[in-house]
């Protein structure tokens, strides 16, 4: 019974082990990103199955089949399938590790997906393991000097931020003697508040907690690696770093905090003054630093940290939020999916044109719109998605966490975060400006794949579905959110 609950995971392990056998045989590596998409499909359409199910938990109460997992899952896949996609033009740079590239892809996937599911500490622990040294392969892929440097800074600071989590994770069971959450929410649920209050180690490790679990979102201050990371890794991965491995940290993060750690009122309190102050300081440093990039990865890459403190909003909603009520939670599930499509249009885009122009530079997407205007367009509208300008993903994002913070008395957040969208109009319009008014330095269309543009296209679509058409997705993560009372 417990496997017919993991058959999403299932299936993508076994496409893992056919992409590899695969590679080994067959001549036309194509076939490999057909077999990878064919195996996101039929993990797609498992969770979908099990969407419709009741919530059930697998493997002693180590992980849980849920429409939070199963939102996560629909995600996942939906992310991974639009990077094997647009890989098919960049997959050439390392045309020998084809099947290696997919692979790992796969496997970091997988580990999202059971990391959604995670309702104990162990098991969150080696999902995220097993989702950060896919990662760090992937982001060493190209093998130059940059992409090297790239992957040793990543997996360093991954290590040492992996080491303080798992340092955060011993403390919390030196104090509760439980690794799975719902114990753990039932051992401080049993103390008394003078006991709680005079256990400054529980709030110690909780603290280790964020700090570990704030690296895996680029949340500032542990962001120090996105930067190089984002210009050095393949764009391709850079893109699915800064969507699906975000998502998989605020999925654990929602997970955690809201299973074990929303009691007492006074604990989830100060934990969700913590995240608020990381939210307005994080908004604010990565908006700014943002403004004089000059390469479009980098500037996204400042933004991902930026919005990552949008993110971070919703979590400090849950903290300060009465119990059994949602609007952080599904705040943060719809931001996501409007994140997702958006960057990763964005980061699509942007593989099209630097392919093109040999160059990551902005001053080189000067008149793109005369000429290669789908490609501008597509990426005029990817960045005014991630601006918050309504009719997009992103405004109806926007508008749902920022709602839901003013509804809980967080108001200066909110006034932070609007000056802050304002603010981070400059730098991602500046790209709009450069591409429709400058004159073009390159002559020639920008040439791509079949598979880019249907990416690019579906992501736009997205885009738009989501900013005119929300209430149907903001339903899925209204009732994904409310598994956690389940």
């Amino acid at each position: 019974m417990d496997l017919a609950l993991i058959t999403p995971e299932i299936s993508l392990l076994a496409t893992v082990v056919i992409v590899i056998l695969l590679d080994l045989f067959v001549q036309q590596k194509k076939i490999l990103a057909m077999v990878s998409l064919a195996g996101l499909a039929v993990a797609f359409g498992f969770s979908v199955h099990l969407w419709g199910g009741s919530a059930q938990s697998v493997f002693n109460n180590m992980m849980v089949m849920d429409k939070f997992a199963m939102f996560f899952n629909l995600l996942f896949c939906v992310t991974a399938a639009l990077v094997v996609l647009a890989s098919s033009d960049y997959i050439l740079k390392f045309d020998s590790f084809q099947g290696e590239y997919y692979a790992l892809i796969l496997l970091a996937t997988t580990g999202m997906m059971l990391i959604a599911a995670a309702t104990d500490l162990m098991t969150i622990f080696a999902a995220l393991e097993l989702i950060s040294i896919s990662l760090y392969a992937l982001v060493g892929f190209l093998k130059d000097a940059k992409s090297t440097e790239s992957a040793l800074k990543y997996m360093l600071l991954g290590a040492i931020a992996s080491a303080i989590l798992l340092y955060g994770m011993a403390f919390v069971f030196g104090f509760t003697g439980n690794t799975q959450l719902a114990n753990i929410w039932n051992t401080i649920f049993n103390m008394s508040l003078s006991g709680v209050s005079a256990a400054p180690g529980l709030m110690l490790g909780i603290i280790f907690i964020i700090v570990g679990l704030g690296f895996k979102i680029a949340a500032f201050p542990f962001q120090m690696w996105v930067p190089d990371v984002y210009e050095g890794a393949p764009t391709t991965i850079t893109a699915f770093l800064s969507v699906a491995s975000k998502a998989a940290g605020f999925a654990i993060i929602l997970r955690i905090f809201y299973t074990a750690f929303n009691f007492p009122t006074w604990m989830s309190h100060d934990w969700g003054m913590i995240f608020a102050i990381l939210a307005a300081i994080g908004m604010t440093v990565g908006n700014i630093v943002a403004i004089p990039q000059t390469n479009i990865k980098r500037m996204l890459a400042y933004s991902s940290i930026a919005q990552a403190g949008y993110l971070i909003i919703g979590i400090a909603v849950m903290g300060f939020s009465p119990a059994l009520t949602y609007l952080g939670q599904s705040g943060v599930l719809f931001f996501l999916a409007g994140y997702a499509v958006t960057n990763l249009g964005a980061f699509i885009a942007v593989i099209a044109i630097s392919d093109k122009v040999g160059s990551d530079r902005i001053s080189d997407y000067d008149g793109m719109l005369k000429t290669s205007p789908m490609t501008a367009l597509a990426l005029s509208l990817c960045l005014i998605s991630l601006t918050g300008i309504p009719l997009t993903a992103g405004f109806m994002a926007k508008f749902y966490i920022f709602s839901s913070a003013v509804q809980n008395h967080l108001l200066w957040l909110v006034i932070i975060a609007v000056l802050n969208s304002v603010v981070s109009a400059y730098y991602y319009l500046r790209v709009v400006k450069v591409m429709w008014l400058n004159e073009p330095k390159f002559e020639g269309k920008v040439e791509t794949s079949f598979g880019l543009k249907l990416a690019l296209g579906l992501s736009c679509l997205g885009i738009l579905l989501l900013g005119i058409l929300p209430n149907y997705a903001m339903h899925l993560a209204t009732l994904a959110a409310k598994m956690f009372g389940s």
